[in-house]
């Protein structure tokens, strides 16, 4: 940018709510020169600074890239409404935090897509950086827009928008697609031969290079290459060995409070219970895991390049990595002169929790957070959750002998069969809990018992045995919140849900095909943004802008896909196979519990992937 319009922006900087989202500058965040040969990519999060700063992923990424001699990588966030109306009133370009670089002037252009309500920011980032929204109207000068994370694993409510999908772990893919995009730049090839290029890269899906075909009900008829060097099916990246794979020895510190503000260490990726409404566990397998020693090494560098005085560890799953009681004492042992706690993150209750809190709670101890999923047996059997109601006893009843006085429940309500009787056992949960903790002697127990109950609606995603269930009607879902709302005013017990409106919609784009784009675009032409905050978020937008693309929400969200259908993301291969998915399917409407995959092969479809299972 010129001199005059860095001047421009530091005038708009006191006239927003929070500047350091804005200023850049960090401790630990690198600012490297740009030569000719270097290629720039511009790392973009849809959403706010706090929330992006906290996000583990961009941290790792943007380590990486930055550490390539040929490479530099910046990041840029949604601007706050307040910056970005002030954006467009002053016709300055949505910049980067490093060198206030605007968007437009990058090589790549990534986003990670972590949750549906983001999309609109998508756009809304992409047309205050000066490029064009729509992948068919970039000319030649413009960067090349990619994207991954979870939600890329259906990338087709975002086909229009996005120039290529990078799907799987991105450690190493996302340095071939930089390089081959800054190579080929170098030696001036246009557009379309750099997009089929990297359809050759696995793990890269470029939408323009396939056609999709309906059926008059709407259901996909057909979905194929109009390219014969574009494969048919989309193989996940996996990157076995997390052992060696890089890891960030320092972040970047934000001068400003943000979401998770602390050191987060990634003990493991990928999860083997196989609950059937969860994605994550479906994309993320195989099971892999650091070694205690190399993530004590991490840890102790991180604390030291950041002052930080709190570590979290995280992963889908963090009671079952391995060594987790062992992990939990070294770095207790290593840190307790500095007084650097430890946070759990939600755990299942079946997990042996009592060693490791007893641990955690020497110095610093927060509120507990389990996930049940259901209050009911029957219901737990269906969504393959494998614990019981002793199970959940015996964690509560740990946590509390251990100086626990706080515990957070989180469940889900709207899941496939549920009941008004799996309602009702909410408050049978709540008070299982209460009684838990006064059967704890008074002297050995933490005063002001607090039982938070936080339910969302349960919203059918791609990859997951679920994915051909209906979701409940808004009239449904409503009704359900309502009983749970009655019987869980219990003295000591919270209870907080999700809106409604907003787990419709997620519904709706989660499953969404490539139509799914044009309701998109028309919902942030009329003003749609930041829809994953309450306070922004226009239901009534959304379904206008339904309304003029001829499509009926419930068509994505309420309706139940049969058997057969082809599904908008069935071209992905994530390992873990169509056929596995209906076969636990049915097995979740006869009540039966499929076993830990750690415990003997399931035959989920991931042996495939050479080398992936161990057991």
């Amino acid at each position: 940018m010129d001199e005059k319009t860095l001047a421009a922006i530091d005038r708009l900087l006191p006239q927003v709510e929070k500047p350091a989202r804005y200023i850049g500058g960090e401790m630990n965040a690198d600012i490297k020169e740009r030569a000719k040969e270097t290629a720039a990519f511009a790392f973009c999060f849809p959403d706010s600074y706090e929330v992006a700063m906290s996000h583990l992923g961009m941290k790792i990424l943007y380590h990486i890239l930055n550490k390539q001699p040929d490479m530099l990588c910046e990041r840029v966030m949604m601007p706050w409404v307040d910056m970005s109306d002030l954006l467009k009133k002053e016709g300055i370009p949505l910049f980067s935090l490093e060198s206030r670089t605007a968007l437009y002037d990058f090589d790549v252009v990534g986003f990670t897509l972590q949750y549906e309500m983001s999309f609109t920011n998508v756009l809304e980032m992409l047309s205050l950086g000066g490029i064009p929204v729509l992948s068919a109207q970039r000319g030649e000068e413009m960067p090349i827009v990619i994207a991954g994370g979870p939600c890329a694993f259906n990338p087709e409510p975002l086909a229009c928008f996005i120039d290529a999908f990078v799907m799987g772990d991105a450690e190493k893919a996302i340095v071939e697609v930089t390089r081959l995009i800054k190579r080929m730049r170098l030696e001036n090839k246009p557009r379309k031969d750099i997009l089929l290029a990297l359809s050759q890269i696995e793990g890269c899906y470029v939408p323009s290079l396939y056609e999709v075909t309906y059926h008059e009900d709407g259901t996909l008829s057909s979905f194929k290459p109009t390219n014969d060097q574009a494969p048919s099916k989309i193989r996940k990246r996996l990157e076995l060995d997390l052992e060696h794979l890089d890891y960030p020895d320092a972040i970047p510190v934000p001068f400003t409070e943000i979401v998770h503000d602390r050191v987060s260490l990634e003990i493991m990726r990928g999860c083997t219970r196989g609950c059937r409404f969860c994605q994550a566990g479906m994309l993320y397998r195989p099971v892999r895991e650091r070694s205690p020693e190399r993530l004590v090494e991490l840890a102790q560098k991180l604390i030291k390049a950041t002052g930080y005085e709190e570590m979290s560890l995280s992963s889908l799953s963090s009671g079952d990595y391995g060594q987790l009681a062992e992990l939990i004492r070294e770095l207790m042992l290593r840190f307790a002169d500095k007084k650097v706690s430890l946070s759990l993150p939600s755990m299942r209750v079946d997990s042996l929790l009592k060693e490791s809190l007893e641990q955690v709670r020497e110095v610093k101890k927060s509120g507990l957070t389990l996930a049940p999923e259901a209050a009911t047996q029957r219901l737990r059997d269906v969504i393959n959750k494998g614990i019981s109601e002793e199970d959940i006893r015996r964690s509560v009843s740990d946590a509390f002998q251990s100086g626990w006085s706080s515990v957070k429940l989180y469940f889900m309500n709207g899941l496939p069969t549920e009941t008004e009787e799996d309602l009702i056992a909410y408050g049978d949960m709540a008070r299982l809990v209460i009684d838990a903790y006064h059967q704890v002697p008074k002297g050995q127990r933490s005063p002001g018992l607090r039982i938070s109950l936080s339910s969302s609606t349960f919203v059918p995603k791609a990859f997951t045995p679920f994915q051909w269930d209906a979701q409940d009607t808004l009239e449904t879902i409503k009704h359900k919140q309502k009983i749970l709302r009655d019987v869980l005013k219990i003295k000591g017990v919270s209870f907080n849900w999700s809106e409604p409106e907003l787990s419709h919609l997620e519904a709706c784009i989660a499953r969404g095909d490539r139509r799914m784009g044009k309701v998109i675009y028309r919902a942030w032409q009329l003003g749609c943004k930041m829809d994953g905050w309450r306070e922004f978020f226009k239901y009534d937008l959304w379904m206008q802008a339904f309304e003029d693309c001829h499509l009926d929400p419930a068509f994505y969200a309420n309706r139940e896909r049969a058997g057969d259908e082809i599904l908008p993301w069935d071209f992905v291969d994530i390992g873990v196979t169509k056929k596995y998915l209906w076969l636990e399917r049915e097995r979740s409407l006869l009540g039966i519990v499929t076993p830990d995959c750690r415990n003997g092969c399931d035959g989920c479809g991931l042996t495939r992937f050479e080398g992936a299972c161990v057991s």
